[in-house]
């Protein structure tokens, strides 16, 4: 079984320096080790899971990862022998060994997904999973004090004073349905909330619809009462497509609201970046942020999202306000005081998508907090005819 994916080259004795190849990192830890302890981590032996490595070779930025099925393996051997997983491929590179027979399985960028399921790829997604959204970058004004002059200092303050008002501006000037409908070509949904439906059932109680004149004009007043000096920087990942083209989205809604926002690249920026490295970046008011659901509990999820913010939520809310399991109702409540103070601005949630070649059985796209179950698929030596559009 031969396997694409997006990730840099990794060794798997270093530790992985960006999401990514944490990504990458725990798909083969998930199968080369046996289980994982009570804090979450990978024990026993490498080599005691379903898999073991019997070759890595690493070329610049591409990786070749050769995995044997473990006789062994206490849940028993799994149906395909070996697995090669090769690293460091562009996505177009990836949907091209997919329909080339060179790759059974690849990850797909979102956006991509309509137009490869149109080319006769055969498309496996999640339920939505993914939030995108827009995170205001807040604590940097006194950093900023005591290296500036006391003026601009001061209208780092104040522009931390006016968040929630900006914050608010920008929540009802923002397209959600434009970005699902023409960026993400109808993959995905729009969000209100900070968690998706399926998992919450509350989702529906955060409006998501698009800007109505009302809505506009609403966020042109606030903005006259906010008065900044200068446009608004908001910063996106540089390496990731999807961000710039969201970003570039927002900078034009905001114009339509006669707002002023200036989207910036941030070099080597993480998907999954916490805002503690935000210091570190070039200085933005507000970033685009791409956060995964760990856990289909939304009690999980709401409180390891509110961590990646800032972690004086839970010191005012106290750990109690975050159980594991908690009534939709808590849930909501819960939502309903963070997205209150506009400090985060949910735009829209992703699903994980995957392309496959015809010969793959018995794949499940993975939940939160799952891993790819190549240990429980199987091929198909005879490879079936797929219909026009190919989706699971």
């Amino acid at each position: 079984m031969e396997i694409g994916a997006a990730v840099a080259s990794l060794d798997p004795d270093v530790p992985a320096a960006t999401p990514e190849e944490a990504t990458a990192k725990l798909q083969i830890d998930s199968l080369i080790f046996d289980h994982r302890d009570a804090d979450g981590a990978f024990a026993g032996a490498a080599g005691s899971g379903a898999f073991r490595v019997t070759s890595w070779e690493a070329a610049g930025r591409a990786t070749l990862a050769v995995l044997a099925a473990n006789e062994e393996f206490r849940e028993g051997r799994p149906f395909v022998d070996s697995i090669e997983i090769t690293t460091g491929r562009a996505a177009r590179e990836r949907l091209v060994d997919l329909e080339l027979n060179k790759a059974d399985l690849t990850e797909i960028a979102p956006q991509d997904a309509r137009r490869a399921a149109e080319q006769g790829v055969r498309i496996s997604a999640s339920q939505p999973d993914e939030l995108l959204a827009l995170v205001f970058v807040g604590g940097n004004a006194k950093a900023d004090a005591v290296t500036k002059a006391a003026s601009q200092a001061n209208e780092q303050a104040r522009r931390a004073s006016a968040e929630p008002a900006m914050g608010q501006a920008l929540s009802l000037a923002i397209d959600r349905v434009a970005i699902v409908n023409f960026i993400l070509q109808k993959t995905g949904e729009a969000a209100g909330g900070l968690l998706p439906q399926w998992s919450s059932g509350t989702a529906f109680l955060f409006p998501a619809a698009a800007p109505s004149a009302g809505d506009l004009e609403h966020a042109k007043e606030l903005w006259k009462q906010i008065a900044p000096s200068g446009a608004l920087v908001l910063g996106y990942d540089s390496a990731d497509p999807l961000e710039q083209s969201v970003a570039e989205r927002i900078v034009v809604n905001a114009k339509e609201a006669g707002m002023s926002v200036r989207a910036q690249p941030i070099p080597g920026a993480g998907a999954q970046k916490s805002r503690g490295a935000a210091g570190q970046a070039p200085r933005v008011d507000m970033e685009l942020v791409r956060w995964r659901m760990t856990s289909p509990l939304p009690g999980v999820t709401l409180k390891d999202f509110l961590t990646r913010i800032y972690s004086e939520f839970l010191a005012s809310f106290g750990a109690a306000a975050f159980p594991e399991i908690a009534s939709p109702e808590d849930i909501y409540k819960q939502q309903r005081v963070v997205l209150s103070t506009y400090r985060v601005v949910p735009l829209v949630w992703l699903p994980q998508v995957y392309g496959l070649s015809a010969r793959v059985r018995d794949w499940k796209a993975p939940g939160p907090g799952e891993n790819w179950p190549l240990a429980d698929v199987w091929l198909d030596t005879e490879t079936p005819t797929l219909t026009p559009t190919g989706v699971q």
